[in-house]
């Protein structure tokens, strides 16, 4: 897969491309990443890529015939191009699994009080990372490579993917290592039992019942089998035992109260 990056300020990747499963997917072959700084499409004798907003206003406003040229010249009709900015899809996993499957991404990175509106017309989507606000699209464009290349083959062992937070809607369980106990917190018995089966059980009560606990979004958008019905019901009732977050309540002297 190639991944290209458009933004003014190219040397924010530095240290990203240089560390970590990146680093290694790139060393591979896995992906290749091609950073491309927009001011060199600027037509301004400064390398001006913004000016002010038509009808007044704060901040400034990235012009459009930068964009589009640098666009252009990075691009085939096979890229699929992403502007990063507020208005877009909320990014999830499973656009990250979508954008694994495509030969070759582009990534738009806005900045100042974003670009001109009518570049919408020139990409294929826009993307959020989330409701809140950021300088620019950088550390958007970060999040996204990185979410996608770790899902590429060869980046990482297959089987570290396998089983992940909101691969099938849930929160991952609960993760643990040694020491077995620690100043009273002991490692559910269950996981040293030998049996996979009792384990992969387990381990799916607790993904359902963290992911009712702390995420009830997550946990309303999904459908559920009798088994996890009954696995709910029994918690709510009290027949099943008590799950991480009651044990730290009582720990805490607090009454665990479920939504």
């Amino acid at each position: 897969m190639k991944i290209t990056i458009l933004t003014i300020f190219p040397e924010f990747f530095d240290g990203f491309l240089n560390n970590s499963i990146i680093k290694r997917a790139i060393a591979k072959g896995v992906v290749s990443f091609e950073v491309v700084n927009i001011r060199d499409y600027s037509l301004d004798k400064n390398h001006r890529v913004d000016d002010h907003p038509i009808g007044g206003g704060a901040g400034l406003v990235m012009r459009l015939e930068p964009l589009v040229d640098c666009l252009r010249a990075h691009s085939t009709e096979q890229t699929h191009k992403i502007y990063l900015g507020p208005r877009g899809k909320s990014f999830a996993q499973e656009d990250a699994r979508r954008l694994s499957r495509m030969e070759e991404i582009l990534l738009v990175c806005g900045h100042y009080e974003g670009v001109d509106a009518r570049f919408a017309d020139y990409v294929d989507e826009e993307l959020s990372i989330g409701d809140f606000i950021l300088t620019g699209g950088e550390i958007p464009a970060m999040a996204i490579s990185d979410s996608v290349t770790r899902l590429l083959k060869g980046a990482i062992r297959a089987e570290s993917t396998m089983e992940e937070t909101f691969d099938d809607g849930l929160l991952e369980y609960n993760q643990y290592t040694y020491p077995v106990e620690y100043e009273g917190k002991r490692i559910p018995d269950v996981l040293f039992c030998g049996n996979h089966e009792a384990v992969k059980a387990y381990r799916h009560r607790e993904s359902l019942l963290l992911t009712y606990e702390r995420r009830r979004d997550l946990f309303d958008r999904r459908r559920y089998s009798r088994e996890d019905c009954q696995i709910l019901e029994d918690y709510l009732s009290g027949r099943a035992g008590e799950s991480v977050q009651e044990a730290e309540a009582k720990k805490k002297g607090k009454k665990f109260l479920p939504r």
